[in-house]
């Protein structure tokens, strides 16, 4: 009778010791579980920022290319206005 009870104690310990182990197990599973979601969240973030920054650098760029081709344009009316002066100070100059 001894041995029955010593061997029921040293299962019901083993029970109750492989119980609480495998909740550490399933606690530390849930915690790496917990920071690869952390990480996944925190490189989509970086992606999603890496794309607005892709954006903005494109937007920047098309308002240069703009600027560029109004500049040309300005300079363009300025030389056909400083063209023009010349040609009509000459004619009037030569009338006179």
């Amino acid at each position: 009778m001894r041995k029955i009870i010593a061997l029921t104690s040293l299962l019901a310990l083993g029970a109750l010791g492989m119980a609480c182990g495998d909740t550490a197990n399933t606690n530390m599973a849930n915690n790496a579980n917990r920071a690869n979601m952390a990480n996944n969240a925190n490189t989509m973030a970086n992606t999603a920022a890496n794309m607005a920054n892709a954006a903005a650098n494109a937007a920047n760029a098309a308002a240069n290319m703009a600027n560029a081709a109004a500049n040309a344009v300005g300079n363009a009316v300025n030389s056909a206005r400083s063209n023009t002066s010349t040609t009509s100070n000459t004619t009037s100059n030569a009338n006179s």
